[in-house]
């Protein structure tokens, strides 16, 4: 199968390093258009939507491939492998984050650095662990989803984007989840919201910026500090945000801290 067509692959810039973006639960990669086109002139920057999501093949989606992360981390690594020069930085939002890990496990070395948007490795509360909801709650939110997914997508969307000054953005986010199809949406959230990788994180030794906003309620601060304190090479930088989107909502202070967190790979492009 073409790639391309399968992810809906875009690219533009030139630079002797990459920068991929994926995009979270109900988004596509147009959330992304604050951000990407700011580093086109030092990278490569690809763009893509995972399987099932936006304007990808929905023809191409399997329930069992699908039915775990490493699913679209195999998907990820095969657009690295075709798509990507140089040195590979993942930009990964929400449950995209965790899948750029599992990318990056399952070919190690492959990839350079990663940028965490909003991440999560469990959303379960656990003893010694707070992501954030109870395992109730779950199970409360992924019922909410079966019953009636365009009503929880209505009610839920604007609350995930937060950004109260800027309600344009929670329509926008709802209008996305709408496009979804539901039961793809249904089974996504699931695999989603069950998935534990915090073993799939611990020891992570790939340079890593964490962007995680001070007032996010899928991925609460606790879970920053947490990645932050179980992957050694990481870096957490807090943007004064409302939401889980700070990358739609306070673009601009995500792209101040990704220039600086990328200057290395920037640099390559200044020695060609």
């Amino acid at each position: 199968m073409d790639l391309k067509d399968r992810n809906n692959i875009n690219v533009m810039g030139d630079g002797p390093a990459t920068l991929i973006f994926s995009h979270g639960f109900g988004c596509d990669q147009t959330m992304w258009r604050y951000l990407s086109g700011l580093f086109a002139d030092h990278f490569r920057v690809v763009a893509y939507d995972l399987v099932g999501a936006g304007r990808s093949d929905i023809g191409a989606y399997d329930w069992t491939k699908y039915d775990s992360l490493a699913g679209y981390a195999q998907d990820l690594n095969e657009i690295i492998d075709q798509f990507a020069v140089g040195p590979v930085i993942l930009v990964g939002h929400s449950v995209s984050a965790m899948i750029g890990a599992l990318t990056d496990r399952q070919v190690p070395g492959r990839v350079a650095a990663h940028i965490m948007v909003g991440p999560s490795p469990c959303y379960v509360d656990s003893d010694d662990y707070v992501g954030g909801f109870t395992l109730e709650d779950i199970q409360s939110l992924l019922d909410s989803l079966d019953d009636n997914y365009l009503g929880w997508s209505s009610n839920m969307a604007p609350v995930i984007m937060g950004a109260p000054g800027q309600p344009e953005l929670g329509a926008e986010l709802t209008n996305s989840f709408c496009r979804t199809d539901p039961e793809i949406a249904k089974h996504f959230a699931r695999v989603t919201f069950m998935s534990d990788n915090r073993a799939d994180v611990a020891g992570l030794a790939t340079p890593t910026l964490i962007l995680q906003s001070t007032d996010d309620l899928i991925a609460p601060v606790m879970v920053g500090e947490y990645l932050r304190n179980t992957m050694p090479n990481s870096t957490l930088v807090l943007v004064d945000n409302v939401g889980h989107c700070p990358h739609m909502s306070a673009p601009g202070a995500c792209a101040n801290a990704m220039d600086i967190f990328l200057q290395p790979w920037k640099s390559l492009d200044a020695q060609r």
